[in-house]
């Protein structure tokens, strides 16, 4: 990729915004309304000429300050989180035309979304749903972190490899979460799935089952920990149908060449 080109995942909705800037700090800003939140808009940016995404208050919230003080306030939360399924955040500063805006690593993808509207899913982006995502999750409830609901909006994956990251997680941190906390994660969690089970070619009736739980208000999983075991468990039994086959074929070898 040509230093001054911008990878070519972004949507037609996206456009390049005039940033003044006499310093040359900062460059190439684009807005991203594909990631945009009630109160937040995402931009990609070039800082110092290396591609960064900002997250900044709306430009009708943004002289309000308790809208200020919410900013800051994820800022904080996020920046002692460090796990390689969540996007890092670097620092908290002006700029130029924008405001104060978190700063984070660019994410060199596209959201769950946009491969579900266009069709895109793959084998490997479902099996990151199945370990990546619930890694994150699990990670994100061990740190006590309240934050609005996980969408395919808020789930990039990365251009190259499918890599899963979560673009937009903290929003406080707790001494500890409630129940209704750890239910409000498994249940969004188990709309995501179902949605992109939907839209998958192919049956998945395991899967299926344990997104259907995920999202019984009646029955539900209590803990990730149980969401986890329950697709591990699957996961595991055919793990073990295959090791039973080879093991019989194994036999049925060694039968053959003892009896020759």
């Amino acid at each position: 990729m040509s230093p001054n080109e911008y990878p070519g995942y972004l949507s037609k909705e996206e456009k390049k915004i005039p940033i003044d800037d006499p310093s040359g700090k900062w460059s190439d800003l684009t807005l991203l309304p594909e990631w945009e939140e009630e109160f937040y808009d995402v931009y990609t940016v070039r800082k110092h000429g290396k591609w960064v995404m900002l997250k900044a208050l709306k430009q009708k919230y943004a002289d309000q300050e308790k809208y200020r003080q919410m900013l800051e306030k994820e800022f904080d939360t996020r920046y002692n989180l460090a796990h390689p399924n969540i996007v890092m955040v670097n620092d908290f500063e002006e700029v130029p035309g924008i405001g104060k805006a978190i700063i984070t690593d660019d994410v060199y993808g596209y959201s769950l979304r946009r491969l579900i509207d266009e069709k895109r899913l793959t084998p490997k982006i479902v099996q990151r749903l199945k370990t990546q995502l619930l890694d994150a999750l699990d990670y994100i409830q061990e740190n006590h972190i309240v934050h609005h609901p996980i969408t395919p909006e808020s789930i990039i994956f990365t251009e190259y490899n499918e890599n899963l990251k979560l673009i937009n997680v903290g929003y406080d941190q707790t001494a500890s979460l409630s129940e209704q906390d750890t239910a409000a994660d498994i249940e969004s969690y188990g709309r995501v799935l179902a949605e992109v089970l939907d839209n998958l070619p192919e049956s998945l009736p395991r899967l299926r089952r344990i997104a259907d739980k995920a999202t019984d208000k009646a029955h539900p999983y209590r803990t990730f920990m149980d969401l986890q075991l329950d697709m591990q468990r699957r996961s595991t039994t055919v793990i073990y149908v295959v090791l039973a086959a080879l093991i019989a074929i194994i036999l049925l070898l060694v039968w053959l060449l003892l009896d020759l």
